[in-house]
């Protein structure tokens, strides 16, 4: 027999603040049925709610046959058995079941598809290594590239038991480089003079000459003005005007890249007038948003987000198309006007990224770190996931390892539990892909296990983010649940969700443990894997927790990634409840 103590909320009504929930710190040594209600010193206050131990019988021994094997030799589910199986990433499962609960890593991992990284069996390799999501960068390749690199993704999780959620990233209106006439890079030397024009060529370009997106670029720009390539990885003065062409000396070498950003400055100040006119989301990016509405992709990440009115127009684009609407948007944070409105913008997204790389270009390199903190602070305190981006290991591009300050910085970024890091160029053009994968998961694990090791329970107090009632009761129940799991040193949490909002408000409290998010539905379930923690399963399950929880137990069980006597919390967004168990 196995028993759990349940708080269930028959009314709409519930008391819990978190804050004055006392419970032990030591974990329990001993099952809870031996334990009384006067142990678990509750002083909250309850308003029509009720308290109660609940028994569970042991779980069907049955229930497992259902559970196959996968190519890896792991269990999995065969289609047409689904509806009774499991499905976890194998990565994940593996882990488990080698090291235990506590080796997960928490951490998600975001990795940029490209030329080096677009074969099946690399971007199985990449999965296996730790990718939680594909990234599509639209300033490069076609669509129908694109669209190969997406049915690979998706057959690789069909097939290998991966849940890889797919991110595409809009190009944005801003002034770009053209694509270089079809060249990988090109090598800019100091001292040598360079041509960006608004010309087209019909044949080859001549060389050392780049075509500029942007119609107005040779009116805009004057004599004197320094123009900053892909976030000042390349520098030019401009030293000369001649018609569309504007004649440009190199003063900070590098590698151009096709469709790199452009930025120019005046007088020591960014030259934002031109950029304010354009679109957000230009034509093409609308084209690109109805493609990957067709293929469903699980991401879209905006460019150049000015406003919030930018980000509700989107969504309600998709809203009023058919798949559209299960697909999350992204608000990448790389402009003065983005910061400036920026907890406004991240309220009407699903999500941020912090594109380090071009608001490096906006503002002054020695703000970068303090508006990176900021930004992990507020979508954190919003419960929006956020990622950390750009040139996290860029000498890996061309060296198989990191130097000593990229490691510090993705170690930085995992302290301050960001939900997710991201590869740019190292994974999709570099030398040594998998190795810079390696390099994240590495670092995060180190630094996760630190942070446990030292005890360092967030101390930080969440504002309280729900306006409705039934919210206010879920938040509660997280709030609760996460500070039980930390006290009671819980194996992990579990939280039953069909649209993945309560897994979600687990995670934004950062709890000491793992937390496996179980959800009915597969579109979830990958979008679950973008957030800080969460271990998505696939399952169906009903509105009777005990029989949701004996099926679990069965199936975990029957395939090794958990075992009797692990102490376990569980949460759902269908009852409204908190239960502390030992597995049978």
């Amino acid at each position: 027999m196995s028993h759990s103590i349940q708080f269930s909320t028959p009314s709409r009504t519930l008391h819990l603040p978190h804050s004055r929930l006392h419970l032990p710190h030591s974990r329990l040594h001993r099952p809870l049925s031996s334990f009384s209600f006067r142990q678990f010193p509750l002083t909250s206050t309850f308003k029509h709610t009720s308290l109660r131990a609940s028994s569970s019988p042991s779980p069907d021994s049955s229930s497992s046959s259902s559970v196959l094997h996968s190519p890896n030799g792991t269990p999995a589910v065969k289609s047409e058995e689904r509806s009774s199986g499991i499905d976890v990433d194998t990565v994940t499962e593996a882990e488990l079941k080698e090291n235990g609960f506590r080796s997960t890593r928490r951490t998600k991992l975001i990795c940029t598809i490209g030329p080096a990284t677009c074969g099946f069996e690399q971007l199985e390799a990449l999965a296996e290594g730790g990718m939680n999501v594909a990234r599509l960068n639209m300033c490069h390749g076609t669509r129908d590239w694109h669209r190969n690199v997406i049915r690979s993704v998706r057959r690789l999780n069909e097939e290998k038991g991966f849940a890889v959620a797919i991110m595409m990233d809009t190009e944005g209106s801003e002034i770009h480089m053209g694509d270089l006439g079809g060249e990988a890079s090109a090598k800019a030397e100091d001292g040598e003079v360079w041509t960006f024009t608004v010309r087209a060529f019909d044949a080859s370009r001549p060389q050392r000459t780049i075509s500029v997106s942007y119609d107005g670029f040779a009116e805009d720009v004057r004599v004197g003005d320094e123009l900053l390539v892909d976030g000042g990885m390349v520098r030019f003065d401009v030293i000369e005007k001649i018609g569309p062409d504007v004649k440009c000396l190199c003063t900070d070498p590098g590698l151009l890249l096709p469709r790199a950003n452009l930025t120019f400055w005046r007088d020591g100040s960014l030259v934002r007038e031109r950029n304010a006119m354009l679109p957000t989301i230009s034509s093409k990016d609308w084209l690109d948003i109805d493609f990957g509405i067709a293929e469903g992709v699980d991401f879209i990440a905006v460019s150049f987000v000015k406003s919030a009115e930018v980000i509700n127009h989107l969504k309600s684009y998709l809203a009023a198309r058919p798949g559209g609407g299960d697909i999350g948007v992204i608000a990448k944070i790389e402009s003065i006007d983005s910061l400036t409105n920026l907890e406004e913008i991240i309220l009407a997204s699903d999500g941020a990224m912090v594109a380090r790389g071009d608001l490096g270009a906006q503002i002054p390199l020695e703000q970068v770190p303090a508006a990176q903190q900021k930004i992990v602070k507020v979508c954190r305190e919003l419960n929006k996931p956020v990622i950390v981006a750009s040139q996290l290991l860029e000498s890996m591009i061309e060296y198989p390892t990191p130097t000593r300050a990229e490691v510090a910085d993705v170690s930085e970024a995992v302290r301050q539990r960001s939900d997710a890091l991201m590869l740019s160029g190292e994974s999709a053009m570099g030398q040594f892909p998998d190795k810079a994968l390696t390099v994240l998961r590495s670092v995060s694990l180190r630094i996760e296990r630190w942070w446990r090791e030292e005890k360092r329970y967030e101390a930080t107090p969440l504002q309280a983010i729900s306006s409705a009632s039934s919210d206010k009761i879920s938040e509660e129940i997280c709030n609760s649940a996460s500070k039980m799991a930390n006290n009671l040193g819980v194996d992990a949490v579990f939280v039953y969700t069909k649209n993945g909002h309560m897994a979600s408000l687990v995670s934004r409290c950062r709890p000491d443990c793992p937390i496996f998010a179980f959800t009915n539905t597969t579109s979830v379930r990958r979008r679950l894997n973008l957030q800080w923690g969460l271990i998505p399963f696939r399952l169906s399950f009903s509105e009777d927790m005990e029989s949701n929880l004996n099926k679990t137990f069965s199936l975990l069980k029957s395939r090794g990634m958990i075992k009797s006597g692990d102490l376990v919390i569980a949460v759902s967004d269908m009852l409204q409840s908190i239960q502390v168990m030992n597995v049978p």
